[in-house]
């Protein structure tokens, strides 16, 4: 991913939050010699110095056999905004966009019995714990009609890339009307940009306070 070097987000446990709370994310292969991206919830767990992606793919989706063949490629974006040259002091501005979003490349390989299970167990625990036990309540037919449907997959991270976008280049004062103005917007990924920012900030005060 192309990152200016004063967009660059390095601190891992900043990164591994991040993914955690956009979890959605875009798996990407090549498979064929094409590149092929699928849109799935990912489970994020970290052991040591070692990160681990876990989820599964519908069985009818080619992609899956893809990932044993190269560098999978898994994207964690979040919220992103249009931010106007109205907001910046100097008059020869220009128009640009703020955004969050991690990269995440490693070696990913399929997964089934129980390994693939765990991974769906993963995945209920973090989005609905409660489900779990009608999950487990079903039918052993059902369940294993179910799982025959999917194969899991898991990804050992071996590289981390992300970018921060939050008007970091522009002046506290500006970034303070950047933020304060997209926090009240009508549009949620606006909304959540401007949030962000004012999170930031924030921080940055408490930190000089220190």
């Amino acid at each position: 991913m192309y990152i200016p070097n004063h967009f660059r987000e390095e601190p891992t446990d900043r990164l591994l939050d991040f993914m955690r709370r956009n979890s959605f994310a875009t798996v990407v292969s090549v498979f064929e010699r094409s590149p092929v991206a699928t849109h799935l919830p990912i489970t994020v767990t970290q052991a040591g110095d070692e990160i681990t992606l876990r989820g599964h793919f519908a069985k009818a989706n080619p992609q899956w056999r893809a990932l044993e063949h190269g560098e999978t490629l898994v994207i964690f974006t979040g919220p992103h905004a249009y931010v106007s040259p109205e907001h910046y002091e100097k008059r020869e501005s220009v128009p640009t966009w703020n955004y969050l979003a991690v990269h995440a490349y490693g070696e990913a390989k399929a997964i089934d019995g129980e390994a693939a299970l765990a991974g769906l167990h993963g995945l209920i625990a973090e989005h609905e714990a409660a489900y779990r036990e009608r999950w487990d309540s079903f039918t052993d037919r059902y369940r294993e009609g179910m799982l025959k449907g999917i194969v899991g997959f898991e990804m050992r991270v071996t590289r981390l890339e992300g970018a921060a976008k939050p008007s970091q280049n522009k002046t506290r004062q500006e970034r303070s009307i950047i933020a304060a103005t997209l926090a009240r917007s009508d549009d949620g990924a606006a909304r959540l940009t401007g949030e962000e920012m004012l999170r930031r900030l924030d921080a940055e005060i408490e930190d000089q306070s220190v």
